[in-house]
């Protein structure tokens, strides 16, 4: 394909292997779009499917997600360890090659516009997408989720870009924007007090004064019995997965913790391998097929031989 597109969207299901193999099922075979990923997370009740093709092929993957998404998952049963605010949570594009930032802000208005327009879903804009500074961060929108929705959208400000200015009854709200390639990244602790990883979490990100550009929370995997710091780094060239160990491991230990394993959640770049050498905890599921690059050739040379 002379266009790559990027498209990771996160879905509120993790559990019912039925559901998952219909939403994978829905976005497999669409002409012009890959899939590349799909991984699930019991705990966090979510799941990220990583997507590439060309504008026309995405949207048309986006919509057959949507419809089957809105079908099987139901906001008011379901519970997990990670926020939420839409059945389909949120929705990238990121710009691969032959396109760029500009050409995938344009797509996530189409789209946004679209899914609003046949599925009653509200849509806010984020990332390099937003019409509005309070909603370029993806958990400035989520705060509260979707059981807060309601409220939230008859606040000043907070009228959604497209669709109605109320939550889907079901499905909640979703979140449809442009951004850079995101690493989605979790370190598990050897404790199973959250509050240490809360603690951890508040230490390292962003926006309490920490790493620049490292969104994290703290959670309970109940399956695991684990305390895990739940990360996403969103400019992995300032602050890469080295740095975030190193600070993860120095801020756990002042808090009589160790790290008990790490985990990627869908692809990596090639290019965010440059510090491995580097690595104070090998990242446990990694495998050269999560390099975006290798898996975007393995699918489509799949396609051609299917």
């Amino acid at each position: 394909m002379t266009e790559t597109i990027e498209c990771v969207p996160n879905v509120s299901e993790g559990r019912r292997p039925d559901i998952l193999d219909q939403i994978a099922d829905a976005v497999s075979d669409v002409p012009g779009a890959l899939l590349l990923d799909r991984s699930s997370d019991r705990d966090h009740n979510r799941t990220v499917l990583t997507l590439a093709g060309n504008r026309a092929g995405l949207k048309e993957a986006i919509r057959r997600l949507y419809a089957v998404c809105l079908a099987r998952i139901d906001l008011t049963a379901q519970r997990g360890a990670h926020p939420r605010m839409g059945a389909v949570d949120v929705v990238p594009f990121i710009p691969i090659s032959g396109a760029d930032m500009t050409d995938c802000i344009a797509l996530s208005r189409e789209v946004g516009a679209a899914v609003a327009a046949e599925f009653g879903v509200p849509v806010y804009l984020y990332a390099e997408s937003a019409t509005r500074e309070a909603r370029r961060l993806l958990p400035n929108i989520r705060k509260g989720g979707f059981e807060a929705m309601a409220s939230k959208m008859g606040l000043p400000g907070w009228k959604p870009d497209f669709g109605p200015n109320a939550p889907h009854a079901t499905a909640g709200v979703s979140a449809v924007g442009a951004r850079r390639f995101l690493i989605a990244y979790n370190i598990q602790l050897d404790t199973t007090d959250i509050e240490i990883a809360k603690a951890v979490a508040r230490a390292v990100r962003a926006s309490s004064g920490g790493l620049p550009y490292l969104q994290a929370m703290g959670v309970f995997l109940a399956d695991r019995n684990r305390a895990q710091v739940s990360m996403n780094l969103l400019n992995y060239e300032a602050t890469g997965i080295a740095l975030v160990q190193k600070h993860i491991i120095a801020e756990a230990a002042l808090r009589g913790a160790k790290v008990a394993g790490a985990e990627l959640v869908g692809l990596i770049p090639e290019a965010a391998l440059a510090d491995r050498a580097q690595w104070l905890v090998p990242i446990d599921n990694f495998a050269d097929a999560m390099v975006v690059e290798n898996a975007i050739a393995a699918a489509a040379e799949s396609r051609r031989c299917s």
